[in-house]
């Protein structure tokens, strides 16, 4: 086989990967179905459409958790856009209820969703946007929202308190606990005649007090901004909403509180489009991250820097890490060479991070592993103390880190490389990602292993034919439970991107990351020698 046949066949793997991503970003675009037609007939905006107005002109909006709740019984989307948009220069969470699912109701992955949006906001120093229309918790999964929903509010009053302004629009329904968005956001816009804001409806308030009300005089928008206060301002429809949001926004007295590059930067010296040849059919063949790197950082021309300075390269050679600038902004970069993490690895990471931390630099972490190395020489070699100690290091690490999974993320490997329980500040993956404790094969051989020893032990004969079922359903449940798309619905990542855009997305992730000083780390735990 030829390397241009090679880079073709990993090319169409790719792309075919790619077209399918579509496929699925579509049903959370067109999650609503025909409910859609009905909503723009009553002369309302899509939650899409909403934000597409709300955002500057010509500037991007980095969406994110798009595929929430994939494989679920919910929606795909869980009835709620999220994302970063610029809105009159100031970079913004957005969060907007979709009302075309359910009435915009909250299920418990829309919560999830929410919750880990806000994190977003709070560790990156953004405004918050709440387009808000939405008919408060879905009532059958009431178990799964009702107890840990009250964070949401609690996350709006401690933004708040932050000084980090919180900005409700309501368009429609904003009812029972949903109420308290709006009740909680420090500034307020209802649209006349649509927004619909209170604790219990006509028919409850019948129910509770046998008064008998209308929805305009319980919680219409021109009686809260006539008589109870609780709108700040009267939109007169919803365009006219997205005005004043705007104005507020740009009556925000914001600035950022980090360092904006002042260099001039290049584009990569590489083509990025030729990452779609990048990441084998197999993820058991290894690949270099060096093309992947010099296809996403800046190039040599505006500075005649070098594009990536390597660090120890000669050291650890299964992990490449180094220094490089993207859109301005000085990363350094650790990338998995050839898969497994062994002693050396270990140690240059842990290392290299704390150079990091020593100057205020943020990290960036290409995964392609399939853990620490394991076996008798490794094991008194001191893999485990070596390998704890890049994870005490990534875990007490203070600078910004951002995840991008290209490849596979098994095991300890997923830890080490700063996966999502050790709070990366974005994490994306590419179609080609794959993560999970270990490999399908693998898990389903230990199990082998480990039933034919038990049976042993007992005295049985093992039945080697009659366990072959049982392994194959066990190796397409782990390789379905790898795949993007699963992890990306249960959000475990803030999104699966098409490879050529990385340097777009974690450009723009970098410049939220501004919005406040980087200060690295005065203290790291014990490391085990």
């Amino acid at each position: 086989m030829t390397a241009g046949t090679v880079e073709e066949t990993r090319r169409a793997s790719m792309q075919a990967k790619i077209d399918d991503l579509h496929v699925e970003q579509t049903k959370a675009v067109e999650a609503g179905g025909k409910y859609i037609a009905r909503h723009r007939e009553r002369g309302k905006l899509t939650a899409r459409e909403r934000i597409e107005l709300l955002v500057d002109e010509g500037s991007a909006f980095l969406e994110l958790m798009p595929l929430a709740g994939w494989g679920s019984d919910f929606a795909v989307g869980a009835s709620m856009v999220t994302g970063i948009g610029v809105v009159e220069g100031v970079e913004c969470m957005i969060i907007a209820n979709d009302p075309t699912v359910k009435g915009g109701a909250l299920n418990p992955w829309s919560l999830k969703k929410s919750f880990r949006a806000a994190e977003i906001a709070e560790q990156n120093f953004l405004p918050s946007i709440n387009l808000t229309e939405s008919g408060g918790a879905d009532l059958p999964t009431q178990k799964d929202i009702f107890i840990p929903g009250g964070r949401g509010f609690r996350n709006l009053t401690r933004s708040s308190a932050r000084k980090q302004p919180t900005i409700s629009v309501v368009f429609g329904n904003s009812t029972a606990g949903g109420a308290y968005v709006p009740g909680m956001s420090d500034y307020v816009i209802m649209v006349k005649e649509q927004a619909k804001v209170f604790l219990a409806g006509p028919p409850l308030v019948k129910m509770a007090t046998g008064e008998e009300s209308d929805d305009e005089s319980l919680g219409g928008a021109e009686m809260h901004s006539r008589i109870s206060g609780s709108s700040d301002f009267l939109a007169v429809d919803e365009y006219d909403a997205i005005r004043l949001a705007r104005r507020t926004v740009a009556r925000l007295n914001w600035r950022k509180g980090g360092e904006a590059p002042t260099t001039p930067y290049s584009e990569p010296d590489l083509d990025p489009e030729d990452l779609l040849e990048l990441i084998p059919t197999d993820l058991k063949e290894p690949f270099d991250p060096r093309d992947a790197i010099l296809r996403i950082v800046d190039g040599t021309d505006a500075t005649n820097e070098i594009a990536f300075d390597e660090f120890k390269p000669l050291y650890g050679p299964s992990l490449c890490v180094g220094w490089a600038r993207l859109h301005g902004r000085e990363i350094g970069i650790i990338a998995n060479a050839r898969g497994v993490l062994m002693s050396e690895e270990a140690q240059k990471a842990t290392q290299f991070i704390q150079l990091a931390n020593q100057k205020d630099t943020p990290l960036l972490f290409l995964h392609n592993t399939t853990g620490y190395m394991v076996g008798k020489e490794y094991e008194q070699g001191g893999i485990i103390k070596h390998g704890a100690m890049m994870i005490n290091a990534v875990s007490n690490s203070t600078v910004p880190h951002l995840t991008v999974i290209m490849g596979a993320s098994y095991g300890a490997g997923n830890y080490g490389m700063n996966g999502r329980a050790y709070d990366p500040r974005f994490l994306f993956t590419w179609p080609s990602a794959k993560s999970a404790v270990m490999g399908p094969q693998q898990l389903a051989g230990v199990m082998e292993i480990v039933a034919r020893e038990s049976a042993e032990k007992k005295g049985q004969v093992f039945d080697a034919d009659g366990f072959v079922p049982i392994k194959e359903m066990v190796e397409g449940m782990i390789e379905e439970q790898s795949m993007p798309y699963f992890l990306s619905g249960m959000v475990y990542d803030d999104g699966v991107i098409d490879p050529r855009d990385t340097r777009t997305v974690l450009g723009i992730c970098l410049s939220v990351i501004d919005n406040q000083p980087i200060e690295g780390a005065m203290n790291f735990g014990v490391f085990r020698m």
